[in-house]
């Protein structure tokens, strides 16, 4: 299954809904990651899900 590329001209404009911080795009993951909140948020077909429920913890 290939992943549908994400636009990181969306990173300009999107935060993260928990902390209001920035957000860096893993290219090999396909997930935008939240450092300040230790949050991955995954990319489903070119669209980041921005949401709580559906992010995984991470380490940082």
């Amino acid at each position: 299954m290939s992943k549908v590329p994400f636009n990181v001209e969306l990173l300009k404009i999107l935060v993260c809904p928990v902390t209001k911080g920035e957000l860096v795009y893993d290219l090999g993951a396909h997930e935008l990651i939240s450092r300040s909140a230790g949050l991955a948020y995954p990319i489903k077909d070119g669209i980041p899900v921005m949401l709580l429920e559906q992010a995984r913890p991470i380490s940082v």
